[in-house]
């Protein structure tokens, strides 16, 4: 199978010929239809993730057609399409498992991270790790779904636990961003979305998906926030967006990596405001995200990039040149 390998932390992907991996016991081989390129490949490639299995394919949003099924596998069938999302494998044992919160496992295994991932022609993956897909969206569309949307819709579903009304601010509008305020818009949230400062391309695409207000981070929003949830891996916006939140507020932290966050005064904490991050995700993040995805058709603005262009699909996530989600195909 052909396959774009991370053989060394910070050097481009090499395009390699690769035996078609066989499942386990507990494993589905899938043929990779479609795989999403997110921002926490960039901080595996860059190395800003400890430990990387090396070699190593990367992805984690991989739309997958099942062509074998390992000896225990049940509830899965030949033919059948399902998504490969991040969190891979959890012990089911430890004091994290056992206490419902598996996204914190001591044990858990990361694909594209410390398990092979999706940019190739095929995957294995452990058959409790997978979902089924809507029949609604086509391959490329469906694909970011299974990252941006489920680490996106585990960021607001812990946001509004925290929300004493439904003004939500967005800082960093990408991937994530685009999936979640047509969920947000959708349950009665008003949406605040943020973005570079003068980056009114992406603001009009903010308010085109039902954003009430969009500007620049640099901004204050018009009335305070209830809370706010920060994608952009940027340690700089928490203090801006603790001063955007009212009293009892939530600002929530919804990726992988972040660069450090400045000092800042307490009296921006002060009041009863929170600030937490999102680590990972649960299968139950993805049965109740994917519920939801059956209801209304979410849209997704995506650019596909045959596998051969993960580079440059890379380079382009990278330099923001993306309004959505960059998705590589196998031709």
């Amino acid at each position: 199978m052909r396959a774009m390998v991370l053989e060394q932390v910070g050097q481009p992907l090499q395009l390699r010929e690769l035996p078609v991996p066989k499942p386990k016991a507990h494993q589905v081989l899938l043929r990779v239809r479609a795989c999403g390129v997110c921002r926490t490949d960039l901080h595996v490639f860059d190395g800003e993730l400890p430990r990387p299995k090396l070699p190593l394919i990367l992805g984690h949003e991989v739309v997958g057609e099942v062509v074998e099924l390992g000896a225990e596998v049940q509830g899965l069938q030949v033919g059948q399409r399902v998504g490969v999302p991040w969190l891979g494998y959890t012990c089911g044992q430890c004091r994290f498992c056992a206490a419902g919160r598996e996204n914190l496992c001591e044990f858990a295994q990361f694909t594209g991270y410390t398990l092979d991932g999706g940019y190739a022609e095929y995957i294995v993956a452990d058959a409790r790790y997978v979902f089924p897909l809507p029949e609604a969206y086509d391959d490329v569309a469906v694909a970011p779904l299974l990252c941006a949307g489920l680490i996106g819709y585990r960021s607001y579903r812990i946001a509004r636990q925290e929300m004493l009304g439904n003004r939500l601010g967005i800082y960093g509008f990408g991937a994530a961003a685009h999936i979640l305020v047509q969920i947000a818009v959708r349950d009665g949230m008003r949406v605040f979305a943020f973005t570079r400062s003068g980056d009114y391309a992406t603001q009009d695409f903010a308010r085109s998906l039902g954003a009430w207000w969009a500007g620049g981070s640099d901004q204050q929003p018009p009335e305070p926030l209830d809370g706010a949830i920060i994608f952009a891996p940027v340690g700089e916006l928490v203090p801006i967006a603790l001063r955007a939140v009212d009293k009892g507020g939530v600002v929530v932290c919804g990726g992988i990596h972040m660069s450090d966050i400045p000092s800042f005064p307490y009296a921006i904490l002060w009041g009863e405001r929170v600030v937490r991050s999102v680590a990972n995700l649960t299968r139950a993040d993805g049965e109740e995200f994917f519920a939801k995805a059956r209801q209304f058709t979410i849209e997704t603005h995506t650019t596909p990039f045959p596998l051969e262009q993960a580079n440059e699909a890379l380079h382009a996530l990278r330099t923001g040149k993306l309004q959505g989600a960059a998705v590589l195909y196998p031709i």
